[in-house]
């Protein structure tokens, strides 16, 4: 990463209008978040319906948001949805790009953005895996870019992983990680890049496993499901795995425990290499999934994960307030 400085517009705690660019589910999802945090937004997305399906996803998202608490003067009529890319950034102070994961995409889009936002502004990407080096390469100015990984529903999730790329300032990347603090995200700097981050890589290797018991016959959808959710996910809530499996060492802590488990991790316990996807495993994934649901549909499986989200959130005591 650059150890020069690109000067920055304006302070993290002074940003007013923020951009969001793609509007689906993820780039939706920070639309809401900036809104209830009392930013003006402008948001664009080439899709024909897309401004339409963005108003209706934070109209769905706002309930929620109004028990976590809005801030001062937050209100759904501060989001401008406009017709161009160049309209959107034009007077942004932060730049939050939510666009398909494809990397030639990605790359091309970042450019254009770079190409069309103010001199300094911070352009940061959503992506779930790519690493910034590899998306920066057709930006003019890739020193302002960095990435701001979030996690689903990013108007409820408070994690936002950040990274720069070897071109990206070391500045940027500190601004940055202010202002989504400032902006109520749990912010994560990352000290170097990991392809699919930090967060991503621990779910990826529970997924895999997953898909390994149900392809080979020994759990169903909903045993796994039901084994984090009455289990070690109410310990993840609050204390991570690391804490969580430290404290089964007891007194002696994370020593004892190695000293005591560590030969089990030897034991056949997991398989790390991905399965593969065939369509008996899609179906049984699919099907499986159908069954857990019981007859609920999409919008009502949702509100219970957002108010499950709000009622732990609550429970811990990490529910912060508005800013």
């Amino acid at each position: 990463m650059s150890a020069a400085t690109t000067p920055a517009p304006c302070s993290p705690e002074d940003v007013r209008r923020v951009a969001c660019i793609g509007a689906g589910v993820i780039g939706g999802g920070w639309v809401a978040h900036f809104l209830a945090r009392g930013y003006d937004v402008t948001a664009w997305d080439p899709a024909p319906d897309a401004e339409d399906k963005l108003r209706r996803l934070v109209a769905a998202a706002w309930p929620a948001l109004e028990q976590i608490g809005l801030a001062d003067g937050a209100s759904q009529d501060r989001l401008t949805v406009t017709a161009t890319l160049a309209e959107a950034v034009a007077d942004a102070q932060f730049i939050q790009e939510s666009a398909p994961e494809k990397l030639e995409l990605k790359r091309s889009l970042l450019a254009e953005l770079d190409a069309a936002a103010p001199a300094g502004v911070v352009i940061a990407s959503s992506t779930s895996g790519y690493p910034m080096t590899d998306m920066q390469t057709e930006a003019a100015d890739p020193a302002r870019l960095v990435v701001g990984h979030p996690f689903n529903p990013p108007y409820l999730i408070p994690l936002v992983e950040v990274v720069g790329g070897e071109r990206t300032d070391a500045a940027a990347v500190e601004w940055s990680a202010r202002f989504y603090d400032v902006a109520g995200k749990s912010v994560i700097t990352m000290d170097r890049e990991l392809p699919g981050f930090i967060a991503n890589r621990l779910q990826e290797a529970l997924w895999r496993e997953a898909l390994h018991m149900v392809a080979n016959g020994e759990a169903s959808v909903e045993d796994i499901d039901a084994s984090i959710t009455e289990g070690p996910g109410l310990r993840w809530a609050f204390m991570g795995p690391c804490l969580t499996f430290a404290l089964a060492g007891g007194e002696g802590g994370m020593a004892h425990m190695l000293d005591h488990f560590g030969p089990s991790l030897k034991s056949p316990w997991t398989r790390l290499e991905a399965p593969d996807l065939d369509r008996t495993l899609r179906d049984a994934m699919v099907d499986g999934c159908e069954e857990a649901a019981k007859g609920r549909d999409y919008a009502q499986l949702v509100a219970e994960r957002d108010q499950g989200v709000i009622d732990v959130l609550r429970a811990t005591g990490r529910l912060g307030g508005a800013r």
